[in-house]
């Protein structure tokens, strides 16, 4: 993960206080060297699992492609080192449904790291309730939120599906990340947001827009989004797929077009807006990231958003206690990869 102060701040704080230069310069030594310098030989062991739902294909044509983005997601696992069950493509298992269900009440054991659901297939809406069409019965959003409430670990949901847009609302929770292909349940047409997501979260070089060399769950979500929208711009076609992320809990999903880069517009009323989390998970983690433990690295996700926080309030806050509390978190993080280097 990269986070940066800007040039002005920089300037500011090398005026101000010698102890910020020298605790700011000694963190920047060991992220210069780069996070191989503090990490262990070999790769950790990832504590996350995933689950690809295939859906009912309708017609061969959908099969194949449901089948091409289930297999993308299975494969980038696969090199990620992250465990994963595949559910659709089995052609002896004729109620899906349960399976899922079974899988998911499985996970109530764990409470650590993360879980990966990735749903491709069709979805349907009668005008009350939207559903994501398996072999057997269809799922409902509401028992997909029951399934996962005795769920402790964080959850990163991706409804790939149309009509998909009901899922944010009834998944939606604290320490979960959720991706919609459609913003209303009323986009029942075949949704493609999911064969370029499938194909960017593997590790798509064209999705790494931070350039850290390795794509998040909100560069695969903004990259698929940009390509669906090209996709009818250059058809000449009106657009009927319109996706959305939500990672602040609220249950209401943000547009790829409120990002710029990486970073979303602030909303009018203040609210908290969608990305920072999603912005910080990925599948398949580039090979200085795959060398830190989870614990290491979530300790340091916790500092970087912590930087970002007092960017954000920098205006309501006394200049000394700005540097003083950007200094502490500089601190720290510099404690993280000095640790890390200690222990080579």
């Amino acid at each position: 993960m990269i986070w940066m102060l800007d040039a002005r701040c920089w300037m500011e704080c090398s005026v101000h206080s010698a102890q910020f230069r020298k605790s700011f310069l000694s963190l920047l030594s060991f992220l210069s060297f780069g996070a191989l310098a503090c990490a262990d030989p070999a790769k950790t062991t990832r504590d996350a699992d995933a689950i690809v739902i295939v859906g009912a294909e309708g017609t061969a044509e959908y099969g194949k492609r449901f089948g091409e983005g289930a297999d993308a997601v299975r494969d980038a696992c696969v090199k990620a080192g992250v465990k994963c069950e595949m559910i659709g493509r089995d052609k002896t298992t004729v109620d899906d449904a349960k399976r899922i269900e079974d899988l998911l009440r499985a996970q109530a054991a764990k409470t650590t790291g993360v879980l990966w659901i990735v749903m491709f297939g069709h979805g349907t809406f009668d005008g009350r309730e939207a559903k994501f069409n398996l072999r057997g019965g269809d799922i409902t959003p509401a028992q997909m939120a029951e399934w996962l409430k005795p769920v402790k670990r964080e959850i990163v949901f991706v409804n790939a599906a149309s009509a998909s847009a009901s899922f944010v609302k009834a998944v939606s929770g604290q320490g979960r990340i959720v991706v919609s292909a459609t913003k209303s349940a009323e986009e029942v047409f075949y949704a493609r947001f999911g064969e370029h997501f499938s194909k960017a979260i593997a590790g798509l070089p064209d999705a790494d827009i931070d350039q850290d060399k390795q794509v998040s769950v909100l560069e695969a979500f903004l990259h698929a989004s940009k390509q669906v929208a090209d996709f009818y711009e250059t058809d000449g076609r009106l657009a009927t797929e319109h996706s959305v992320i939500d990672d602040n809990s609220d249950g209401v999903g943000t547009r790829a077009e409120v990002f710029t880069g990486v970073i979303a517009a602030k909303a009018t009323d203040g609210a908290k807006t969608d990305g920072e989390r999603a912005r910080q998970v990925a599948l398949v983690l580039s090979d200085a990231e795959a060398k830190l433990s989870d614990e290491v690295r979530a300790k340091r996700d916790a500092l970087e958003t912590k930087l970002r926080t007092l960017a954000e309030k920098r205006a309501e806050m006394k200049e000394d206690e700005f540097y003083r509390e950007t200094e502490r978190v500089l601190v720290e993080l510099g404690r993280i990869y000095e640790a890390g280097t200690e222990r080579r």
